[in-house]
């Protein structure tokens, strides 16, 4: 074993011998056979014991941790809280806010230690408990893999792993350890209770599930193995995706190129939305069926739905972006050209305007009419436009929208219709359309960047003034 365990705390939970780690003793034969471990391995410890107060003789384990370590000559800290009552504050079960609070503890003094990591002993039959906790609750790979030896939980720390050295031992292999190595072991009364979901599993379901198959707990043991190589492959997939697909994010959204992403598997569209929720809600538990509610906003395309989530959070489509967003993330305008503090701004030819969040206006005239007809047909980038000047006044305005606007299209032979139609027609984003640049000659609307110019300003045979008009984003070179 001793042989075994160096190498899984080197190589697959990743701990050095230069730093402390927080080991959680509750004082059971797993915990006690972790101490132990590292501390013959030569790891330094600091013992963490949390009284969650939930059973009479919890403070007298908490004089036997302490015993122990003290007799060991270990460090040990002991720290509680009453449980049942945070669980009733925070509408949580009693697993669940007894998890939080020990974890929360546990971190807590790994940061005030500068440890390099949390140690906890679960076993194999641990590991087999969480991945049917996770089967009962429908999980895909993410949860039957079940735990790591090394992972980050970042609702508690975004830097500090938990590690879990134990993973392929047995719980009675911890029990023969600590009696070799002379270590006494107490008995948790509540490990017996069956008001818990984990306890009911433990005691009844694998039992039940044994006399179908005895090595029932090995085959769920080797599957959860199998499976992390599989995981390990999604997520590979999953980050190359990520990186094709996310074009911004910030701590409150995540944006989806919403064409690239729905080209991808239904499978792989899957995990690029669970991984947006849970880097925007680390942590967060989701359920088939909230998946399947964002799986079918980017299957139909709608922009005119949005889709709540979990956890505060909400998904929509806006032009060509799809965002999983917080309740109240302040949303990027930077994706569209927008008009900045001012209204109106006058426009030289040539010249440049500067619009908000570093894009730019620019205009030249062009001496060759022809070779401007040529460019214009071929021209397949709404953002560029080449224009019959010989009806523009002396000077032209970029300006934001103005009640009552009408605009004249090109392809509509020169009839006109409200702006705000064409704004819904052209599926502009609402909260783009206060701050839009419209190029207008006096009270005319000639160009509307991003979508057409006014028909009656079109390029035609007869045309032998021609002025070139271009709206260039951040990252693009303004043709000279």
């Amino acid at each position: 074993m001793a042989e075994t365990i160096e190498t899984i705390l080197r190589d697959e939970c990743g701990l050095v011998k230069d730093r402390p780690i927080i080991v959680g003793v509750s004082g059971g034969p797993d915990s006690l056979c972790l101490m132990e471990t590292l501390r013959q391995a030569g790891y330094p410890i600091i013992v963490a014991y949390f009284d969650h107060q939930l059973r009479p003789e919890s403070d007298q384990d908490a004089r036997l941790v302490e015993k122990t370590a003290t007799r060991l000559m270990v460090s040990c800290m002991i720290d509680g809280a009453d449980v049942r009552a945070h669980a009733e504050k925070e509408k949580l079960s009693i697993e669940e806010a007894a998890r939080n609070l020990r974890y929360k503890f546990l971190f807590n003094l790994a940061r005030q230690r500068n440890a390099q990591a949390v140690a906890v002993g679960h076993t194999a039959d641990d590991q087999v408990e969480t991945v049917l906790m996770h089967f009962l609750r429908g999980s895909a790979i993410t949860g039957l893999k079940g735990m790591s030896y090394r992972s980050v939980i970042k609702i508690f720390d975004p830097e500090i792993p938990i590690v879990r050295p134990l993973l392929d031992m047995w719980r009675e292999e911890t029990v023969v350890y600590c009696a070799v190595n002379g270590l006494r072991p107490h008995y948790d009364s509540s490990n017996d209770s069956l008001n818990f979901q984990r306890n009911r599993i433990r005691h009844l379901l694998i039992p039940n599930l044994e006399s179908y198959n005895p090595k029932f707990r090995e085959a769920v043991l080797r599957m959860s193995q199998s499976l992390k190589g599989d995981y390990a492959f999604v997520m590979e997939t999953l980050e190359n995706a990520w990186q094709n697909t996310v074009t911004d994010m910030d701590e409150d959204f995540i944006i989806f190129d919403a064409d690239l992403i729905s080209k991808h598997s239904l499978g792989l569209q899957r995990n690029l939305v669970k991984h947006a929720m849970q880097t925007l809600r680390p942590g967060l538990d989701m359920t088939f069926s909230v998946v399947q509610r964002a799986i079918n906003l980017i299957k139909t395309g709608s922009h005119l739905s949005r889709v709540d989530l979990k956890g505060g959070l909400y998904m929509f489509r806006e032009s060509d972006n799809i965002y999983i967003c917080t309740l109240d993330a302040e949303l990027p305008f930077n994706l569209w050209p927008q008009m900045t503090g001012i209204d109106m701004a006058s426009v030289g030819i040539p010249g440049q305007v500067a619009l908000a969040g570093g894009w730019r206006f620019n205009c030249e005239r062009w001496r060759l009419p022809g070779l401007a007809r040529e460019q214009s047909e071929r021209n397949e980038d709404p953002f560029q436009v080449w224009l019959d000047a010989e009806q523009f006044p002396s000077t032209l305005e970029l300006r934001i929208r103005h009640q009552g606007d009408h605009f004249s299209p090109l392809g509509m032979d020169g009839h006109s219709q409200k702006l705000s139609d064409f704004f819904v027609n052209e599926k502009l984003p609402q909260r783009a359309r206060e701050r839009w640049p419209l190029l207008c000659a006096g009270d005319k609307i000639i160009w509307v960047p991003g979508y057409r110019p006014a028909h009656p300003y079109r390029l035609t045979s007869e045309t032998r003034n021609v002025i070139y008009f271009s709206v260039s984003r951040p990252s693009e070179k303004i043709m000279e």
